[in-house]
């Protein structure tokens, strides 16, 4: 039940209006423009005029509900002005309709509170916001923190590899990063790069250095970098193979320097590596006489590709590529994405007119060239050695066909392979620096993949492998069975190439069986065991 307090008495305001009493009444909830609508009613103007009141003392009275109240005695007094009608209606209006707003939006905000419900509504929406950061994210944003993480690892795994490198002392090649920390990709810069006539000096080879260069025992660790290429030179030419394809002798010069220039400072698949497959090839064309069933155009093809078949090889072979989803793994839809690569910046060499060694071929010449080289360097990827080895087995089978162009072929594959992984052919002191070579670059991918939660070899693990477990097997049941294979044509191989193979795995195997012996007793247990007896 109410009481008397609650109830709210109108106000009663008299007023003088040109000599004319008049009054209004109104309660407090009325606002300003109430009050000064009824004024304006009763002076007879429009609600747009501007009003104004004085009292008896002439002093100007505030025109709202809580004006004092006056008697009829004492009236206020009322002045009132109509808009200019110098000033467009529109303009009048807009600027009364201004006003107007600017007093409505005054009333709202001070009944509803406005602005007290805007600032609790932000401060909700705020909460909300961080309330659904902590509990549930979108899955864009999921997937969005995942790249973060994956990149934050990129960056942790440079930093370290850096470190250890430098340590080492063995500088790394580290390219730009798109989706890894690697570039997957080459450097269009080394490729398109205008290149002055090679400043390497001119090498004179004596007659005992241009034999041994024939040789599988040539040790390939004794020669500089410019070095190499002078003798890279030498073979080409040697070879007739400048003569055969009419290159430039310039040409050729900034051909081995770009080629050069594209391959990474990796452990193993470096430049050394690219001269090491090609000089094993140059020696089989001499040992087994291969320009006696081959054309010259076929030996250029041969060692064009054996000089192209790892360039700009990032050091973590096609499984990782594949596992991790690199750039190139999806750019060839996971088959051979490291050997297609590798063809890929070898034409891209060539399409360098300054390094175009083929540029005076005609067409027909250079598609079968192209395609050549292009099947060779495929052919590296071991994941085809079966196929490739048991294509070639049948073709052997009555008697090979040199004349047949697809048995050809299948050679030209079969020797690419032999002197892709021929290391153990040399001897020991040439073939073991380069089985270190081959495991720090297992052991930097294998730590990668632990690291990103990919699959590891076994054979790649440093926690598992061994030197003498590395070999043993892809001695046995790789490379004898290969090379005993081509002995079939080339006899000579036998005693050149399979027999060293075969003494190398009895050396690996004696390694094995020395590193799994107990070590033998110390001296205080040979006397305790005296004692005892």
């Amino acid at each position: 039940m109410g009481n008397a307090s609650s109830i709210e008495p109108t106000k009663t305001i008299f007023l003088d209006i040109d000599g004319k009493k008049e009054k209004i009444m109104f309660s407090r909830h009325c606002g300003t423009r109430d009050i000064h609508d009824l004024i304006a009613h009763a002076a007879g103007v429009s609600r747009y005029a501007e009003i104004s009141l004085k009292d008896s003392t002439g002093a100007f009275v505030s025109l709202n509900p809580t004006m004092p109240i006056n008697t009829q005695s004492s009236p206020y007094k009322v002045t009132s002005k109509e808009p200019s009608p110098t000033t467009e209606s529109s303009n009048g209006d807009g600027e009364v309709f201004t006003q107007v707003l600017s007093q409505v939006a005054s009333q709202f905000n001070k009944v509803f509170k406005v602005e007290e419900i805007k600032t609790d509504i932000a401060t909700r929406l705020s909460a909300l916001e961080r309330k659904m950061e902590l509990e549930g994210l979108k899955a864009v944003e999921i997937e969005k923190c995942k790249r973060d993480i994956s990149d934050i690892k990129d960056q942790i795994w440079n930093a370290q590899k850096k470190f250890v490198d430098f340590n080492r002392l063995r500088p790394v090649y580290v390219g730009n990063t798109v989706d890894h920390f690697y570039s997957s990709l080459s450097d269009e810069r080394k490729i398109s790069l205008k290149r002055d006539v090679p400043s390497y000096p001119k090498y004179t080879l004596s007659q005992e250095t241009i034999e041994y260069l024939k040789q599988p025992t040539f040790d390939i660790w004794h020669w500089e970098p410019n070095e190499m290429l002078s003798l890279l030179e030498h073979m080409f030419h040697e070879l007739g193979l400048v003569a055969e394809f009419n290159i430039n002798p310039i040409t050729l010069k900034r051909f081995f320097l770009c080629v050069q220039e594209n391959y990474r400072n990796n452990p193993f698949h470096n430049f050394r590596h690219c001269f090491c497959v090609t000089q094993m090839m140059y020696g089989m064309i001499h040992l087994c006489h291969l320009w006696e069933v081959m054309t010259r155009e076929d030996l250029g093809i041969l060692m064009t590709a054996c000089v192209c078949h790892d360039l700009d090889h990032p050091g973590y072979n096609n499984t990782y590529q594949i596992n991790a989803r690199t750039e190139l793994a999806i750019r060839y839809n996971d088959i051979s994405p490291l050997e297609n690569h590798h063809c890929a910046v070898a034409f891209k060499i060539l399409s360098n007119p300054e390094c175009n060694i083929f540029a005076n071929v005609d067409k027909d010449t250079f598609k079968r060239i192209r395609a050549g080289i292009t099947m060779l360097i495929l052919a590296t990827d071991m994941a085809r050695h079966g196929e490739i080895m048991d294509n070639f087995k049948m073709k052997l089978e009555p008697e090979f066909d040199y004349k047949n162009k697809d048995s050809l072929d299948t050679l030209k594959m079969v020797l690419i392979k032999c002197c892709d992984i021929s290391n153990e052919v040399r001897p020991m002191e040439v073939s073991e620096p380069w089985v270190d070579c081959l495991l720090e670059e297992y052991f930097n991918q294998s730590d990668r993949e632990k690291m990103e939660g990919l699959p590891v070899a076994p054979f790649m693990d440093r926690d598992k492998v061994t030197k003498p477990t590395a070999q043993i097997g892809f001695i046995k049941f790789v490379l004898i069975p290969m090379f005993e294979t081509v002995a079939k044509l080339f006899p000579v191989i036998d005693s050149t190439m399979v027999e060293p193979l075969r003494i190398a795995r009895d050396r690996y195997e004696d390694m094995k069986e020395k590193n799994s012996m107990p070590p033998p007793p110390s001296q205080s247990n040979k006397k305790k065991t005296v004692t005892e007896k």
